[in-house]
């Protein structure tokens, strides 16, 4: 299972790490997809619109747990990277106490405010009690949500990215399954699209705590490295915190615009939420890059080999902003068909390939911000990455897609432009940081 990052080619390690993380989050992102999918076949806008909602709203929890996660695989790295095996145990024994305590506060505080969650958000009348029903089944997974991204995060922090990949696929598997099983023969509308991915996250958490505990991957734990030491519970939040609020930040703007797009009618809810989910696609490399750069970059610095850190930054930005940029260009010709694969509405098809053809810019400049994130975090630093993240989403994101479905609501297209605006205001900030730190380094 331990692997180590802190030798050979930097972007060979950055491949081979990166492909099966990349797999991972696209099995992930299949979840939702998948669910919306099938949803359009064997249903109307109204539930259509529920489970883009309803599963928004649990994209962004997941994105923040996995980001809380992140303390811990930078953790771990650095301490394989040191060759500290003992650290490596107590760490993990201190994620796993933090992250049972986590789980039983967030399951039932999300329980209690299921349906406060879905008006806040604006969701259309038509749609409110599919969403409170969606997001009631699967606020009862959060569990299962945090105990796969705990055991992904002991994984990755000691270099393996390969074992999550099983994991989720055999979870993807299962919850495509099951749409079909719920939503289409038993036509149980968003509920079928909850459980089946309740289920199918069940499965993918006994796979991995079966894997982890009886293979011989060199972990050791001990039930003393489960008891709570201050000092590396304080490191784990330090890193991981600032990461889980960017994250949260930036799904929060995606519902706000989300809420304003609700407003303004059902077509325009499902739209948008169907363009959401092709850009959660879409951003799969710019997130597999930031939590690849994080682990390598973290193992690289606790090895004492900062040069090859920072190599491991330039190597990811190369690698995501290439493809981001190839993306941003291509679904200028591909956002209309793409769009219709998930919906025979015409007025939807129509509002999501406006929306789709401006949004995907995003794919470069988020690209390049993403990958130094992850560096950041494996510095310790990760405190950066919310900052800037804050900055675009309080006074870019949110506000230019405000301003543009009051001047221009009759498209989607300046609403589309507010995200890429917001990830080049972080690019700047990024890159005035790195040249900061670099020079008081040097």
């Amino acid at each position: 299972m331990e692997k180590n990052l802190t030798q050979g080619s930097v972007l060979k390690n950055i491949l081979l790490f990166s492909l099966p993380f990349l797999l991972s989050n696209f099995l992930q992102t299949l979840y939702g997809m998948a669910d919306l999918f099938i949803a359009g076949q064997f249903n109307g806008a109204q539930v259509i619109s529920a489970v883009s909602i309803g599963s928004q709203v649990m994209h962004m929890l997941t994105v923040m747990i996995t980001g809380l996660a992140m303390g811990a695989t930078v953790l771990i790295g650095q301490a394989v990277g040191a060759r500290n095996k003992e650290q490596s145990s107590k760490v993990i024994g201190n994620t796993i106490t933090l992250f049972i305590i986590f789980s039983a506060i967030a399951t039932f505080t999300l329980l209690a405010l299921s349906v406060p969650i879905a008006k806040a958000i604006r969701t259309p009348p038509e749609s409110l009690q599919q969403t409170v029903s969606y997001l009631r089944i699967c606020f009862v997974g959060i569990p299962f949500i945090i105990a796969y991204n705990v055991i992904a995060s002991i994984y990755r922090g000691m270099g393996d990215s390969k074992s999550p990949m099983y994991f989720v696929m055999i979870a993807c598997s299962i919850n495509i399954i099951l749409d079909f099983v719920f939503m289409g023969n038993l036509k149980m509308g968003s509920q079928g699209a909850a459980i089946a991915t309740v289920i199918a996250q069940a499965v993918s958490v006994a796979f991995g705590l079966f894997n982890m505990f009886k293979s011989k991957n060199g972990l050791t734990l001990k039930k003393t490295d489960l008891k709570i030491s201050s000092e590396i519970m304080s490191s784990i939040l330090k890193i991981g915190v600032p990461v889980s609020c960017q994250d949260g930040f930036i799904q929060i703007s995606f519902i706000v615009i989300t809420a304003i797009a609700n407003s303004r009618g059902v077509e325009v809810s499902a739209a948008v939420g169907i363009v959401e989910k092709i850009i959660c696609f879409l951003f799969l490399i710019p997130s597999a890059m930031l939590s690849t750069i994080s682990a390598i970059a973290a193992q690289n610095i606790g090895a004492g080999l900062k040069d090859r850190a920072r190599k491991t930054l330039w190597d990811g930005i190369l690698i995501a902003s290439g493809m981001g940029l190839f993306f941003a260009v291509i679904f200028q010709f591909l956002s209309g068909p793409t769009v219709k694969l998930f919906t025979s509405d015409e007025t939807v098809q129509i509002l999501g390939t406006q929306y789709l053809r401006a949004y995907v810019t995003d794919c470069f400049f988020a690209a390049i911000h993403f990958c130094f994130s992850g560096y950041f975090c494996a510095m310790g630093k990760s405190i950066i990455s919310f900052m800037h993240n804050s900055i675009s989403v309080i006074f870019f994101r949110i506000p230019g897609a405000w301003i543009a479905s009051r001047f221009w609501p009759e498209t989607l297209t300046p609403m589309g432009l507010a995200a890429p605006i917001g990830s080049f205001a972080s690019v700047i900030i990024c890159v005035l940081v790195y040249i900061i730190i670099s020079r008081r380094k040097d």
